[in-house]
Parts: structure tokens; sequence; C-alpha cells
């Protein structure tokens, strides 16, 4: 049985910094990154804890693809993405961690 995947957009306190991932487990992931699981991963060196975009897609493999358009794409393209969903750019852990 194959797993989908979520790309996933996160930021610092002042919104400055923007970290973009894939996953198969949203709520693992993110709380990893807050907890700094990974002390020398980029989230962790730039205090990216707050979670500002996710999209869900039915196979990892497209999700991956997604992830690397976005990394592609220029600063003004992710935020668009962001404020596409999330005009006041809140943090959405708490929606998704019920």
């Amino acid at each position: 049985m194959e797993r989908g995947g979520l790309v996933y957009i996160m930021t610092n306190k002042t919104n400055k910094v923007l970290y973009t991932g894939v996953t198969s487990d949203l709520i693992t992931r993110i709380w990893q990154h807050r907890n700094h699981i990974y002390p020398t991963a980029f989230t962790s060196r730039y205090n990216c804890n707050k979670l500002i975009y996710y999209c869900f897609y039915p196979r990892i493999e497209e999700a991956t693809a997604e992830e690397k358009k976005i990394k592609g794409g220029s600063r003004l393209a992710k935020i668009k993405l962001i404020e596409s969903i999330n005009p006041a750019w809140e943090d959405l852990y708490k929606e998704i961690n019920v």
C-alpha cells in the first residue's frame, strides 16, 4: 500500500527564513523541527518553528516533485503560495495537531 506525502513550508519568528520540506507524517516531522531533534539541521540553526503552509499529495513522488519545484522557485513565488492559503502567516501546527 502506498502512502501519500505532504509538502510543507516553515519559517522563523520574524518570517524572514523559509524552509521547504516533504514528509509522509506531518505532525511528527513538525514536532521534530519545533523540538530541534536534529540540532545541526537548517530549521534548528535558523529557528524555523512555525508551520505556514502544507499540501497533501496522494503519492509521495508527487509531493517530492512539488517540493523540488517550490525550492527551485523564487522567494516571491513561495510567498504567493503561502498567502494563497495562509494570508496572515499563522502557525498551522495548531490546526493539524488536534
